[in-house]
């Protein structure tokens, strides 16, 4: 009895205190902030349900859960497990009939059907995935071509690595066969989107050459496109030969493409959403919305919020800010998505909470 009532002391906690964070996030004029759920170790990355029910991955816990809202409030009904025993589970995608999940060391798959809330059988592993070192995270998104995108990011700061699913995005069919690299150069991919018929990817650069270099990327992928990593990284539009590296020389930056737009440097962009639904005014239609996890090793902070990118001209803006107050750390943004009613989902896995940005007072 008294460890129920310490989990429930430990949950109410949780809440409070993603509810005073909430009401500290700054937003343009028109929208609002509020705390969607709580109660998790380490949420992640989100997908939203044929149906709209929301699926998200908390690493911390092994979990996969799941967030009906039924009755269209803007709120969840219930937070149910629908997986668990996983091995830090990250990215999620629905696709044909199943939910995929991203494994620090596969992706697995169960099967689904409209409306379920929890796995109705055990996980099926599909393929096999580099595990440890220096980036544990995978992602897995599925392409207009219905083929399978995973994401893997590299076992250390910068290297030339041995595993080539390392660094990259490699594509499969649906069930694991016929993989081959489809983008190389990406130091930590972590945040993958389709979106106009272009692969979208965020990339945190290498760390060790001071506080404002590398700038932090954002990538348009192409089939056979390499981006630069070990040997060079984008700044001021260019790649530029990495020297403190030193291997090889500038002719392995000639065919490497830059990012289109940068943030930066240590911000660590992670998850990523475009925004499609119709509740926010026109001007934030269609853009690129991400999450800036935040710097752990710069002497000024950076990162710690949202930005909104646009995916023609580069320009990058703040969207949603208030996790960093001077130098205090508030909160740790991961992922975002859109939900049916056209509200956008933050996850935030330092205060294990969702939050809810809609239009409107």
């Amino acid at each position: 009895m008294r460890k129920v009532f310490l989990l429930l002391g430990l949950a109410a906690a949780s809440a409070a205190g993603a509810q005073g964070v909430a009401g500290n996030l700054k937003v343009p004029d028109g929208f609002r902030v509020t705390t969607y759920a709580t109660g998790f170790r380490a949420p992640r990355l989100l997908a939203v349900a044929p149906n709209g029910d929301v699926f998200v991955s908390d690493m911390g816990a092994g979990r996969v859960y799941v967030l009906p809202d039924r009755n269209r409030d803007g709120k969840p009904d219930s937070q149910t497990v629908y997986a668990s025993g996983l091995r830090q589970p990250h990215g999620l995608a629905f696709h044909n009939g199943y939910l995929y999940v991203a494994n620090t060391d596969a992706v697995v798959r169960y099967r689904y059907k409209t409306g379920d809330t929890k796995a109705s059988g055990a996980a099926e592993k599909v393929v096999d995935l580099p595990s440890g070192g220096g980036h544990s995270t995978r992602t897995v998104v599925f392409g207009p071509d219905g083929r399978m995108y995973v994401s893997a990011g590299s076992s250390c700061n910068v290297c030339e690595e041995s595993d080539p699913k390392r660094a990259a995005v490699w594509v499969y069919d649906a069930d694991g066969k016929n993989g081959r690299a489809y983008a190389t150069g990406l130091r930590n991919a972590v945040g993958l989107e389709w979106f106009g018929g272009t692969l979208y990817a965020t990339n945190n650069g290498r760390d060790q050459l001071g506080d404002n270099i590398p700038p932090e990327g954002f990538y348009k992928l192409k089939a056979g496109g390499n981006y630069g990593w070990p040997y060079c990284y984008t700044l001021n539009g260019q790649q530029v030969f990495d020297k403190d590296f030193g291997r090889k020389d500038a002719s392995a930056c000639t065919n490497a493409t830059p990012a289109f737009a940068t943030v930066t440097a240590h911000s660590a962009p992670l998850g990523l959403a475009f925004y499609t639904g119709t509740a926010f005014p026109a001007a934030y239609r269609n853009q690129m919305f991400v999450a800036l996890h935040g710097s752990w090793n710069r002497s000024q902070k950076s990162g710690y919020k949202v930005v909104m990118v646009d995916p023609q001209s580069g320009r990058v803006q703040d969207f949603l800010t208030g996790f960093l107050n001077g130098q205090d750390v508030r909160g740790r943004p991961v992922d975002l998505a859109v939900t049916p009613d056209g509200a956008l989902l933050l996850t935030d896995d330092g205060n294990g909470a969702i939050y809810r940005i809609a239009a409107g007072r």
